[in-house]
């Protein structure tokens, strides 16, 4: 559609390839296996999925570029105005599901979306960020992960990592549970202010920031001790990921109303999970300790 688009998509293509490669390497024992399709309607991608891999038990990172007529409801909610218009949305979405329960869960996404009408101006803007979900929480973790998300934010201006911090935790809020999905990250969407450029380095500096923001905590807590009883409450958690993303994530129901990839768009749901009624860990216990965590706080 534009040229804007193209200079998008060769980004988000480059950025797959390299945090493939650095993911196996931290793995070191699985490799991606990739999954190329393409969509009747327009458009294609190159889904990429590690499985049972010495660190991870299922990692997937996704690229895509699709388009068509018309923009999906998810994508006009805030638009109403580009309802009936035509859409390129391109964009690497990634989700990552360690083995070891001390080993934090993560989500990274960054996309760059086009609409069109008839009598319009075409409309153009960016959306992403990562967030991290750990089980058995660590300070210095958390600490680590917000300080690069504050880091990556602050050529950008001060007011960037204090607003899209808290843009994440109440995007990240499971209403129906009175908890956050984490510990949080960034997350922003709608991105066009001061120009394609400014905007556009932006997202590069989020995609890129994510290995640095996670790599160091999954080395540090691979060799971490567990057993059975950390392992299920592991499970148990999980269940909340798959609570959030069928019940409230957008890019989940965008996926599945423009006519996305099925297997694509539900490969962020975790490859083992348990539901259990009415738990509730043991008072004072490591379990009962991460619904403090569950609150937005400020960590840097």
């Amino acid at each position: 559609m534009s040229e804007q688009a193209d200079l998008a998509e060769a980004f988000l293509r480059s950025l797959q390839d390299r945090i493939c490669t650095e993911l196996e390497q931290l793995d070191g024992s699985a490799r991606f296996v990739e999954d190329a399709w393409t969509r009747a309607a327009g458009g294609g991608g190159r889904t990429r999925v590690l499985r049972d891999g010495a660190l991870f038990e299922q990692a997937g990172v996704n690229f895509s570029r699709v388009s068509g007529t018309p923009l999906p409801p998810s994508a006009t909610a805030h638009r109403p105005e580009l309802a009936g218009g035509s859409f390129i949305a391109t964009g690497v979405s990634l989700v990552l599901h360690p083995k070891n329960p001390y080993v934090p869960a993560a989500h990274a996404n960054v996309r760059y979306f086009e609409a069109g009408k008839e009598g319009m101006e075409p409309a153009w803007w960016f959306g992403g960020g990562f967030d991290l979900t750990p089980f058995y929480p660590f300070d210095e973790d958390v600490v680590h992960w917000h300080g690069v998300a504050r880091d990556l934010c602050a050529p950008f201006g001060a007011d960037v990592y204090p607003r899209y911090k808290k843009w994440c935790d109440d995007y990240f809020y499971l209403k129906h549970r009175g908890e956050t999905r984490g510990v949080g990250g960034l997350f922003y969407d709608d991105l066009n202010e001061g120009g394609f450029g400014r905007c556009f380095d932006f997202t590069r500096a989020v995609g890129q920031g994510f290995l640095d923001a996670y790599l160091p905590i999954a080395a540090r807590r691979r060799d971490t001790p567990y057993g059975e009883r950390e392992r299920e409450f592991q499970l148990y958690r999980r269940g909340r990921y798959v609570e959030f993303n069928l019940v409230y994530d957008r890019g989940t129901l965008f996926g599945l109303q423009s006519g996305g990839r099925t297997e694509s768009i539900l490969m962020s749901l975790p490859p083992r999970v348990r539901f259990e009624y009415a738990y509730q860990p043991g008072p004072g216990s490591a379990e009962a300790r991460l619904a403090d965590y569950l609150k937005p706080r400020d960590w840097v």
